[in-house]
């Protein structure tokens, strides 16, 4: 019940404030045109100068600028009730001014006699010096400020607001934080755009505060001699007087809702006020201090100059420094005798997994260090853009690190934190590959290269110029990291595609094709049974670029099939363009071996089907033979330099892959449907039982 009366209350004082509001503004506007009693104009002026000063107080209060968002409010309903007060003053002034200096109200006399003495010509003075003030150096510089942060603001938003919107693509904050955000932004450039304009109310201010008083001091004149009959000493005396008082009690609430006004505009955002920000700030050298205390007593000390002044400042600038000095040395022996903090290590961050790293040896660092001259960083980079091109998805961040347990000149590649392969490097020697094929006798260390295990010799810079010009292949160390890595991430690449990179694929995909992907994913394709079919085309190096052509395919046969086998047949045959290309010859030739119609029969019988994936469950002694059999048709592929691939059905092909896959790791197994009409197939032979 208490929970609901303060809310009823709130809500109570939030119409009050309105209705209070629309009250003030309609009363300013009488003021103007209603004579008032003396009484109630000292009453209006003291709450100007109340309402004044609270502004003040509440622009040093706040912590940024947006707390006081309606300031430009603020100001222009202050601004047309002090001119609503010069109103009815110089009303009061002109109607009443013969009758003395009270005419117009106790403030109003007070200060035109108490405050500049009873002097017209030292008031005259005063007010047009804090005019000056006002109008030329705190307006002025507030209304500059205003203007630049009112560009700087409307430059910034659009870089802001692709902030937030990465932010909230990232995941790093919510749809709430991201409007709430947003908002601020906009009211940041309203408000400065409402305070480079609302700056102009307070020159305006200041300018018709000098014409009030030349006005009331020559209208009083005229009025006084001519209409009231008084001398002309005694007219001027009291008119002027209270026409300085009239513009000393306006003038003064103005120059302090300038000052105000001022401290807004060069407010940043901070955790704290503006008084906790300047003793933090200003008292946080000392040594400063104590120079100025220094300066000062030397001041007091030259002939000719007050020494009370100057060495009564001098001796409270040094106790403060020295206070400061104290206070700053025992905050360090506090510092010191505290216990270290041990940090406290996140059990979450020991949980975080690399998809893929790459950790080298101290005797490797040089080729990932830049300021070094290491290229590979950078090799690194461009291997992931090719990669994205060739396999048609981006690759996740290899995160490279040193590792002090390896051998000095080691690295190690691991996937998912487990390794996955490792080679050792000769830095400042070259790597010559397949040197038997040219004949050439090569000096070096003997090695094999470690993508491709071909054997290979470790060369000094006198023996690769030798080699290269008799056309042997010699790579550096960083292009055999590169070459390695790549070969890994092709093999491994339906790992890597994981349910966030599918998403960022379609969404990469809906920005051209927002309806296919709007109509498919996921009403008719789950994004799961994509990611499988992805993952199967990867698994053999078949590119995922043409996502469009995978998805209309899969919306065909998905109503028809849930069997992941299945459906990675029907895409794969759907990319017959794509996988002919990748495997034909210059001459338009693809070189396979066939399987003969006697196995493919059995192999078919064998092929057990379930709703979601099919199984093979084929005799072992079958399986060795057609093992023995391929086995002399890879090594024809070797010897002719060719990539060993055989060709069969499309029902079977599947289920040749792998088995064979687990014998021969490269081998490529394509069936008829995934061959163009184009492409001519050049049989090398037939696997026979």
């Amino acid at each position: 019940m208490t929970t609901y009366a303060n809310a009823e209350s709130l809500r109570g004082w939030e119409k009050s404030g309105t209705a209070i509001l629309a009250v003030g503004v309609i009363g300013v506007l009488i003021i103007m045109i209603v004579p008032l009693p003396t009484f109630l104009l000292d009453l209006l002026l003291s709450f100007n100068i109340t309402i004044s000063i609270v502004i003040l107080l509440m622009s040093m209060y706040v912590m940024r600028p947006l707390d006081l968002s309606v300031f430009p409010s603020i100001l222009l309903t202050v601004t047309l009730l002090r001119l609503s007060l010069n109103v009815a003053s110089t009303r009061l002034i002109l109607l009443h001014g013969n009758e003395g200096t009270a005419a117009a109200g106790q403030v109003i006399k007070a200060f035109g006699t108490f405050v500049v003495g009873g002097n017209y010509v030292v008031g005259l003075i005063v007010f047009f010096v804090l005019t000056l003030i006002n109008f030329v150096v705190i307006t002025k510089g507030a209304t500059r400020i205003a203007e630049v942060a009112a560009r700087f603001t409307l430059d910034a938003m659009p870089g802001k607001q692709m902030s937030i919107d990465a932010d909230l693509n990232a995941g790093l904050i919510t749809e709430a934080d991201a409007r709430r955000r947003r908002s601020e932004i906009e009211r940041e450039a309203d408000f400065y755009g409402a305070m480079d304009g609302a700056s102009k109310f307070v020159r305006g201010d200041a300018i018709a505060g000098i014409v009030i008083i030349l006005i009331n001091v020559v209208g009083g004149l005229i009025i006084g001699v001519l209409q009231q009959g008084m001398q002309v000493a005694d007219a001027a005396c009291n008119y002027t007087l209270l026409s300085i008082g009239d513009g000393l009690v306006t003038q003064v609430p103005a120059l302090i809702v300038s000052t105000a006004a001022g401290m807004l505009v060069t407010r940043s955002t901070s955790s704290s006020n503006l008084g906790a920000d300047l003793t933090g700030q200003l008292f946080v050298q000392p040594k400063a201090i104590a120079t100025a205390s220094v300066m000062l007593f030397i001041f007091g000390m030259i002939p000719g100059m007050p020494k009370v002044p100057f060495i009564i400042i001098s001796l409270i600038s040094g106790a403060l420094a020295y206070n400061l000095f104290k206070f700053a040395k025992k905050k360090e022996e506090i510092k010191e005798e505290a216990p270290a903090v041990v940090p406290k290590e996140s059990v979450e961050k020991l949980l975080a997994l690399d998809l893929m790293e790459l950790e080298v040896g101290y005797g490797l660092i040089p080729l990932v260090d830049a300021t070094q001259g290491g290229e590979l960083l950078q090799r690194i980079k461009s291997l992931r853009k090719q990669l994205a091109t060739d396999m048609g998805f981006i690759i996740p961040a290899i995160h490279i690190r040193d590792n002090l347990q390896l051998k000095p000149n080691e690295y190690l590649l691991l996937l998912k934190g487990v390794e996955i392969t490792r080679g050792e490097l000769m830095p400042g020697y070259w790597l010559a590959i397949t040197p038997e094929e040219k004949g050439v006798i090569i000096k070096g260390m003997q090695t094999k290269e470690p993508a491709f295990g071909l054997p290979a010799v470790w060369v000094n810079e006198k023996e690769k110029e030798n080699i290269q010009a008799k056309g042997v292949v010699v790579v550096d160390c960083a292009t055999i990291i590169t070459t390695h890595l790549t070969e890994i991430i092709k093999s491994h690449a339906d790992e890597l595609l994981g349910r966030d990179e599918v998403r960022s694929l379609l969404d990469n995909l809906a920005i051209s094709y927002p309806k296919v992907v709007e109509e498919l994913v996921p009403s008719i394709i789950q994004i799961g049974t994509l990611q499988k079919v992805l993952q199967r085309l990867l698994k053999e190096r078949v590119s995922v670029r043409d996502l469009l052509t995978i998805l209309e395919t899969l919306a065909d046969y998905v109503p028809i099939t849930k069997n992941v086998d299945l459906l990675t047949s029907y895409v794969r045959q759907a990319l017959a363009r794509t996988i002919s290309k990748q495997y034909k010859d210059d001459r338009g030739n693809i070189s396979v071996v066939m399987l003969s119609p006697e196995i493919e029969d059995r192999i078919n019988s064998a092929i057990q089907h379930t709703e979601h994936e099919s199984y093979l469950i084929a005799d072992p002694n079958l399986i060795q033979k057609i093992i023995g059999n391929l086995q002399k048709f890879v090594g024809t592929f070797t010897t002719r330099g060719l990539q060993p691939i055989v060709l069969c059905s499309p029902k079977t092909r599947i289920h040749v892959k792998k088995v064979l896959e687990r014998f021969f790791p490269n081998i490529i197994v394509l069936s008829h449907n995934e061959i163009t009409h184009d492409v001519n197939i050049s049989s090398l032979g037939m696997v026979e039982l």
